[in-house]
């Protein structure tokens, strides 16, 4: 098992590290502008069964792009009950994340309004409906540079925190139509139509001014469902002002450990245990699921 954690993390690490501009530390050269220093890890839930590829944790999806106006950040779940229709759930939110990311990069979205981005990506997805079916759900958030704000959209269960000496000062909102079963967006096969279908329009958004040092945890579900908030803020703390990628990329890879070894704990009472036992569900123990981390911190 070890190995091949070791093998993804590995992975992770290079792709993260390309993903952002190539360099191993934000400080190796003069950059006075402001910007996200970000990195991303991760795990598929079935680890022996997946195959590394890039932008993709199993179901999860991610990209991590910037503009000469806009840093970007983005995840997305693939609903994995489409899998027993014999379609692969992560494919939607593989193709979703690519679509936005091809669109920033060729500046073809406004930085202040994020929604649009996935209402364009998932625009995309429909025009091509009859090779790319399912479900998921996606959470952008960016920088732009100039107010030095962030800018958030967010439909479904993945999210978002930001850090600031110790605390939370602002969070995502849970999307869920009921317990464990998220807003998503959604391109059901012919014939099923009592498939849930969000329109992107629904996404919760928000806008924050950021300052320098802070920390941003992009996540799917697979980590707020499984390491407790504290444990979360705890972890954050410790690289608040970092713009070392390095260090940036070990505290990436200790949240996902974490979440992965409490996600396979049978005893541990798990966020989302705590939150069925509010819905009148006898639960106990993680949630194995796919867990895709991108953390960044603001340099002013």
């Amino acid at each position: 098992m070890r190995s091949w954690m070791s093998r993804w993390l590995t992975r992770a690490l290079h792709q993260s590290i390309q993903s952002t501009g190539g360099t191993a530390s934000a400080e190796s050269g003069p950059r006075t502008y402001s910007r996200f220093i970000s990195v991303v890890s991760g795990f598929p839930k079935n680890l022996g069964q997946s195959k590394y590829k890039p932008g993709k944790m199993g179901d999860d999806a991610w990209f991590i792009a910037n503009t000469k106006t806009a840093d970007v950040l983005g995840v997305a779940d693939g609903v994995g009950g489409w899998r027993s229709y014999g379609i692969d759930p992560g494919q939607f939110a593989e193709v979703l994340m690519k679509n936005c990311e091809r669109l920033v990069k060729f500046a073809r979205f406004d930085p202040i309004k994020p929604v649009n981005l996935i209402a364009s990506g998932y625009q995309e997805l429909r025009a091509h409906r009859e090779s790319i079916l399912g479900s998921s759900t996606a959470c952008i958030v960016v920088f732009n540079r100039e107010d030095s704000s962030i800018y958030t959209a967010n439909i479904g269960d993945s999210g978002f925190i930001i850090v600031r000496k110790g605390e939370i000062v602002h969070r995502s909102e849970e999307q869920q139509h009921y317990f464990n079963t998220p807003f998503q967006l959604s391109l059901p096969p012919t014939g099923h139509t009592d498939v849930l279908c969000d329109r992107p329009e629904s996404a919760n958004t928000t806008t924050f001014p950021v300052c320098n040092g802070d920390v941003i945890l992009v996540a799917t579900d697979g980590v707020f469902d499984n390491v407790p908030i504290k444990l979360l803020v705890d972890t954050l703390h410790r690289v608040e002002g970092e713009h070392d990628q390095v260090k940036l990329q070990m505290c990436a890879n200790s949240i996902a450990l974490m979440a992965r070894s409490l996600s396979f704990d049978s005893k541990f009472l798990s966020p989302f245990s705590i939150n069925a036992r509010r819905n009148n569900i006898n639960a106990m123990g993680g949630k194995p699921d796919d867990i895709t981390v991108v953390l960044a911190t603001v340099a002013l």
